[in-house]
């Protein structure tokens, strides 16, 4: 059986709440606040990737840190345009 990709969208809304440890109405709001953005069913359901889980995992880490919503989208888009910039680096490398 072959390796299903980290960001391949698997999981419905109960599932990544268990999972990330937070309840699914944290997960509607941090998808409204813009933290994530999950995938979305043919009939509108939320699917949840293994990435999606991490950086829930990553919000909550910051938000037990006293990091209000808007400081974690701020730190979450840092770290998104820093690996941006470093595949773009490793692809001019090779």
């Amino acid at each position: 059986m072959a390796e299903r990709d980290s960001g391949t969208p698997v999981y419905g809304i109960a599932v990544a709440a268990q999972l990330s440890g937070v309840n699914e109405a944290s997960l509607r709001l941090f998808e409204a606040k813009g933290l994530l953005t999950p995938a979305r069913s043919e009939g509108g359901t939320r699917r949840y990737s293994d990435d999606d889980i991490a950086r829930l995992r990553r919000v909550t880490d910051l938000r037990d840190e006293g990091i209000n919503i808007v400081g974690i989208r701020r730190v979450l888009d840092l770290e998104d345009e820093n690996a941006d910039l470093r595949a773009e680096r490793d692809s001019a490398d090779e």
